[in-house]
């Protein structure tokens, strides 16, 4: 066997060094190797040549090393807070952990994985970079590790399932989002006479009054630079799940459901009373399109308010605080859950999270995730704030207010979750659907067209990813 390609011959001997130092297993080898351009036969002569490592997935005696290295996508405070949380680990395990930053996470770990050089840590947007990775060998379980019974001590079923691959644990939740939250004012609410909606026909109810006495009941903007229409989609996700509950939503999501389905109509037909409701909006459709979603949310916070009601996720807290220094959680700003729309499906949430994953298996690794999984690490960013566990095991004491406070209980008792339906999708299908919202928002009546476009769309999309 001879390999003329200088890049592939190094790429090699890193995968042949990681197989010998326990890094990796032999499937994952297997696999890496035949991406490299070996045949099954010569990458098998390799392995047999390099002798028999640990099984696949975690080795018995993973190798010792002095550093790791941690690839995720924050900046900022957020990377200000990740690094108080290791700090601590560093001290105690003598392991320094190395950060890589990086707005374009994806490139930068596809490039590195290609050179055979991937991170022994990753932390991903969103589950379905996860999946991918795990189908193709090139994650280490969790569970082989991991103290399962505390895992599933502390996180609700639902979070183990989606960080799961064939039954494995691949994925730790760590950082999540919950976008089953409408913004409001308690003191301009009470006095205007609102009442904390409990159904969607409550939340109609309540729209009507306010529209009645001459207010306008909603903010709404969904301008976002060459992602607008986002804030919209969010929209129809929360709808979706809550209507039509969370099979049907997979479906939806993986496109094993057209487009044209009546849960999909239903969920966009429920997200126009909001758009088309009499004296909703200020100056809708024109002002919703026109206007970028942070600066809607100032609307029900602004003396005299422009608006009442604002949906958007959790993250909504942090625009409000920034623009109005003064205003205290619970007093000048809180949320209500999304209210049921069928009942079957009471509590259910949508949202986003941040997961953990291991390329490499070596101490390291090992102690930062079983550290990481901890309460004691976690609650070293709640208390900072901006910062939503979906940990059980994290005290809500920990939590820097009350508004925060609720959001993860929110989170952390909620039976059905799902990731935000556009996040899941494959680029040029999620793409479409931030523009479909646009088009909807402007004319509601070209439904069925804009359904059967994003339909054309996906068969597409789905069939390339």
């Amino acid at each position: 066997m001879f390999i003329y390609d200088r890049q592939q011959r190094e790429a090699l001997d890193r995968l042949v060094e990681d197989l010998s130092e326990h890094r990796i297993g032999r499937r994952v080898f297997l696999q890496r190797a035949m991406a490299l351009g070996l045949t099954a036969s010569a990458a098998a002569s390799v392995l047999a040549a390099c002798g028999t490592p640990s099984t696949t997935g975690g080795s018995s005696t993973p190798a010792t090393v002095s550093s790791i290295d941690v690839l995720n996508v924050w900046s900022g405070e957020e990377q200000q807070s990740f690094d108080a949380v290791v700090t601590p680990f560093e001290s105690q395990s003598k392991i320094t952990v190395k950060i890589e930053a990086t707005r374009d996470l994806d490139a930068v770990l596809t490039s590195r994985l290609r050179g055979g050089n991937p991170p022994d840590i990753a932390v991903l947007p969103n589950p379905g970079k996860m999946q991918q990775l795990a189908s193709q060998g090139k994650l280490i379980p969790l569970d082989s590790f991991l103290d399962m019974n505390k895992v599933k001590s502390d996180y609700a079923s639902t979070w183990i399932d989606l960080g799961s691959y064939n039954g494995r644990l691949y994925a730790l939740f760590y950082k999540a989002a919950n976008k089953g939250t409408i913004w409001y004012n308690p003191t301009q609410f009470q006095a205007i006479g609102g009442t904390i909606p409990k159904t969607w026909d409550d939340l109609i109810k309540l729209s009507d009054m306010i529209a009645g006495k001459g207010k306008y009941p909603w903010s709404m903007g969904v301008e976002s630079g060459s992602a607008s229409g986002w804030p919209a989609a969010d929209w129809v996700d929360e709808i979706f799940l809550l209507q039509s509950g969370p099979d049907l939503y997979d479906q939806w999501v993986n496109h094993k459901i057209p487009w044209t389905h009546s849960s999909v109509k239903q969920a966009f037909q429920t997200f126009a009373q909001i758009v088309t409701g009499k004296h909703y909006i200020n100056g809708a459709p024109q002002s919703i399109l026109a206007t970028n979603f942070q600066d809607a949310s100032y609307a029900p916070f602004k003396n005299p308010p422009e608006a009442y009601l604002y949906y958007l996720g959790d993250f909504t807290a942090g625009f409000i605080t920034a623009q109005f220094k003064s205003a205290q959680p619970g007093k000048d700003f809180n949320f209500f859950p999304f209210p049921t729309i069928n009942p079957q499906y009471q509590g259910a949430v949508t949202g986003g999270a941040d997961v953990i994953v291991a390329l490499r298996d070596n101490n390291g690794v090992r102690e930062l995730v079983k550290y990481l999984e901890t309460a004691q690490a976690q609650e070293i960013w709640v208390k900072r704030g901006g910062f939503t566990s979906p940990s059980k095991a994290v005290s809500l004491s920990a939590y820097p207010n009350d508004v925060a406070r609720a959001s993860a209980q929110m989170l952390t008792s909620a039976t059905i979750f799902r990731f935000g339906a556009d996040d899941l999708m494959p680029p040029a299908m999620e793409t479409a659907y931030w523009k479909a919202m646009l088009d909807f928002i402007k004319d509601p009546t070209k439904l069925d067209s804009i359904l059967s476009s994003l339909e054309s769309t996906a068969q597409q999309a789905y069939a390339s990813s």
